[in-house]
């Protein structure tokens, strides 16, 4: 409690990475009375205390699936003989790489990627069943819709031009599609103008569109939200991705992260009391 000012809440949530944390907090209610939101996240390419964000759309929204292809295996000495879901799933896969480069607009940010494919084990046995997937990612929800109904229709197609039998599942009911992360441009502007006033305008960066992820996405739909990235490297810490186990951060970070939250609440909360009282 900041006086009369407001109230601040501080989320602690889990489940970030891939089972979608915020969307069950937001289910449960706590934030409903919450007007704004903001976030930051370690960015080990950025020096120390440097901060960087966009308006508008800045992390893409995300979703994985898995395709099974299934018919009759048998002998590799007889392919004739059998409806191979090998050549089906090689055929669906090269065509799933057409989508962004054909039917996508150049200046739109999109991607499929395949990331795994299992089948047989054997050497001389065509099996019955193929399985693959991978992920999905568009700057715009509605890219995301259009990515899943092409490749169900892509997977299916292919299918059928070898006889076999496709499913497709995008898993949305164990792992929820990420929206896209859209910095709402007056909460963004609030939380750049703190920061230049607290790190120095040379501190603070336009960050680049990120294909990456994040579930903030879930809270930047439901209230105005600011999502930014905050540099924790330095020359003997810096590494090239967030992922990896040779990844460390320069704790020296903590005060300046924590500092950042704090004042854009502050600035925030006063605010809305100047405007009220106007």
């Amino acid at each position: 409690m900041l006086a009369d000012m407001g109230t601040v809440k501080l989320v602690f949530q889990p489940a970030e990475e891939g089972q979608g944390g915020a969307y069950y907090v937001l289910q449960e209610g706590v934030l409903d009375d919450v007007s704004a939101i903001f976030g930051l996240h370690v960015d080990p390419v950025l020096p120390l205390g440097v901060v960087s964000g966009r308006p508008g759309p800045f992390a893409a929204t995300t979703c994985r699936f898995l395709a099974t292809v299934t018919r009759k295996g048998g002998h590799a000495a007889l392919p004739h003989q059998a409806f191979d879901p090998t050549v089906a799933t090689s055929s669906a896969i090269l065509s799933l790489q057409q989508i962004v480069s054909r039917e996508i607009d150049p200046l739109q940010g999109a991607v499929v990627s395949v990331t795994f494919v299992k089948g047989g084990d054997a050497y001389n046995v065509i099996p019955e069943s193929m399985t693959f997937g991978g992920t999905l990612r568009s700057m715009t929800n509605e890219g995301l819709s259009y990515l899943m109904m092409r490749v169900k229709e892509i997977v299916e197609g292919e299918s059928a031009v070898h006889h076999c039998t496709p499913t497709v599942d995008f898993m949305e009911d164990k792992m929820k599609t990420y929206p896209a992360v859209i910095n709402d441009e007056g909460m963004y502007a609030h939380a750049n103008s703190v920061a230049q006033s607290l790190l120095g305008e040379v501190n603070v960066k336009v960050a680049p569109q990120l294909m990456g992820a994040e579930d903030f996405g879930f809270y930047a739909q439901r209230m105005a939200g600011a999502f930014f990235t905050i540099g924790v490297g330095n020359k003997s810490t810096m590494v090239t991705a967030t992922h990896s186990p040779h990844f460390v951060i320069d704790e020296d970070v903590l005060p300046i992260g924590s500092a950042f939250h704090a004042y854009v609440a502050i600035e925030y909360l006063e605010e809305i009391c100047i405007c009220m009282k106007i």
